[in-house]
């Protein structure tokens, strides 16, 4: 490794750091890698072989990028070189394969991505796309375009996202899941397509809820979504019982914030 500028930045003879890039002190580029002219990279972040980082993409500190991530690269929809952006967070764990897009000038402009996340390998954010802080994309699992993931939220392998799609923070989506519908933040959702089958209880209690906690969201998840009276009875029944709660009012507020947007129900028994 070599040193770049006269500063504490480490390039591999290997790699091609374009003109215009700036590489911030303690960054390390390992050997085959490339990165674009408008690639801006933060402090201590490891970009360990053959990454490609190439549009406008701007990362933070602290993350480490292993071998054949491609990020920045043009979206998969209409596309014609315009100034879009990706902007990824800080302490990322960004494993091989893994594909993040620029966003799209119809769309935010901007795809985000938060810190302290994990994607592992072959993961995919697509354009215009908000991932938060503490997310995990296990293996192969596809984010389609536009899609926005509160924290904590975790994504089983192979498993896929439809654009416009929410997902409420604390969620899990089970593997091999096909995620049309948005999920309630605390949800666990399973099957293709997928349905609620309760709340993310796992991840509540490795989380340090409490058991009152996690015994009043599961009320309040029970009279949610009970199959008397309408499902905005429902929702107002659960507000009144429940408004002192900062959880169950998390997810009504999610349940009311897109009305337009079809939610993930629990199956009906015919």
């Amino acid at each position: 490794m070599g040193r770049h500028e006269n500063v504490s930045i480490e390039v591999h003879p290997t790699a091609l750091v374009e003109k215009g890039a700036e590489l911030a002190e303690g960054v390390s580029v390992g050997p085959y890698c490339v990165i674009g002219e408008h690639v801006k990279i933060g402090p201590r972040t490891k970009l360990l072989s053959h990454v490609v980082v190439e549009g406008r993409t701007t990362i933070g500190q602290d993350n480490t990028i292993r071998p054949f991530a491609n990020l920045g690269g043009p979206p998969q929809a209409p596309y014609n070189g315009e100034p879009t952006e990706l902007v990824i967070g800080d302490r990322n764990m960004i494993r091989e394969h893994v594909t993040m897009h620029v966003a799209t000038a119809g769309g935010r402009g901007v795809t985000t991505v938060g810190s302290d996340c994990q994607f592992m390998a072959t993961a995919h954010v697509a354009h215009d796309c908000v991932v938060a802080d503490h997310v995990i994309l296990t293996h192969s699992a596809t984010l389609g375009g536009h899609v926005v993931l509160d924290e904590f939220v975790i994504v089983g392998g192979l498993a896929a996202i439809h654009q416009y799609s929410r997902v409420g923070k604390h969620a899990f989506i089970g593997g091999l899941a096909a995620v049309t519908k948005d999920v309630i933040p605390y949800g666990s959702v399973w099957g293709n397509h997928a349905h609620l089958e309760g709340l993310n209880l796992v991840g509540l209690k490795r989380r340090g809820f409490s058991r009152e906690m996690i015994a009043e969201l599961r009320s309040a998840y029970r009279l949610l979504f009970a199959e008397e009276g309408t499902f905005q009875e429902r929702i107002d029944d659960t507000e009144q019982t429940f408004g002192h709660s900062a959880p169950v009012m998390e997810i009504i507020e999610f349940i009311r914030a897109d009305a337009s947007r079809p939610l993930c129900l629990p199956e009906r028994e015919v």
